[in-house]
């Protein structure tokens, strides 16, 4: 399949330039803050939790925004290419040219939560859930933007969706990008929506954050094995990538957290 010709920026007017990258953000992040107002204005998923009001879920959007860039940038910098950007520190800032980590946006997300509700007062755990509900909303646009870009392609292939990536070569590859999308993104916030609403999950704090963080490395992790590793990087050993790697511990730690949150009585002000 010939790769669809799609400009990666979507207006420019002047020296302003709207990329679909910075597009995949801002959509990403709306959409996610208003499910998370959805969530917790729905009282039939919380039978008693505490949990945040949606003016505080207003409150939160700039805390996490501000954690997913930052976080997100800082990991790509230091986990993919710190010896370039060593080199040249003035291109770090330029997150616009793309270049984002998913886990460095998820560490600093964390961490903007984390100061979030001890600044508010609010149940760690359950800020920790909202967002895991809502986080594969905006991996699923990050990955499109990454089709759009011609970026983070696969391996050659022969199988009948293979697309020949304008900066890829002349071999077909996977489109790993849709893979993730789907993976992370759709599959994932599915999964999450149903233990959430079917399973009333939310009363279990922990449960959810745990169960995103599982999801994703397991998603994550298959998608590694279709997707050409950061030419600098390469494989560390055999099939091993610096993905697989950095997503180990979230499958180890998701897994932990859900059998711990599963086990604990909780109740209505439950930390």
């Amino acid at each position: 399949m010939p790769f669809p010709a799609i400009d990666p920026v979507l207006v420019e007017f002047g020296p302003f330039a709207l990329r679909w990258y910075a597009l995949a953000y801002i959509v990403g992040i709306l959409l996610a803050w208003r499910y998370m107002r959805l969530l917790v204005a729905n009282d039939r998923l919380w039978g008693g939790i505490a949990r945040p009001t949606q003016l505080e879920i207003d409150d939160f959007v700039l805390w996490g925004t501000l954690g997913i860039i930052i976080g997100g940038r800082l990991g790509y910098v230091l986990f993919y290419n710190p010896g370039y950007y060593i080199a040249h520190p003035a291109e770090a800032l330029e997150i616009w040219t793309g270049g984002m980590s998913f886990h460095g946006g998820f560490a600093g997300t964390v961490i903007a939560m984390i100061l979030f509700a001890w600044k508010r007062g609010l149940l760690i755990w359950t800020l920790f859930d909202l967002a895991g509900c809502a986080a594969p909303i905006g991996l699923f646009f990050g990955r499109i933007a990454n089709f759009i870009n011609s970026e983070l392609w696969g391996r050659p292939t022969d199988v009948p969706w293979a697309v020949v990536f304008p900066n890829g070569g002349p071999d077909p590859r996977h489109p790993s990008q849709l893979y993730e999308a789907a993976l992370e993104g759709i599959l994932l916030f599915l999964v999450l929506m149903v233990l959430s609403r079917r399973f009333k999950l939310l009363q279990k704090p922990g449960f959810l954050a745990g169960a995103f963080a599982f999801g994703y490395g397991i998603a994550r992790s298959i998608a590694e094995l279709y997707r050409v590793p950061d030419a600098h990087i390469g494989y560390l050993s055999g099939f091993l990538t610096m993905g697989i790697l950095l997503s180990v511990p979230m499958i180890l730690a998701g897994l932990a957290t859900m059998i711990w949150a599963a086990r604990r009585r909780t109740g209505a002000t439950a930390a």
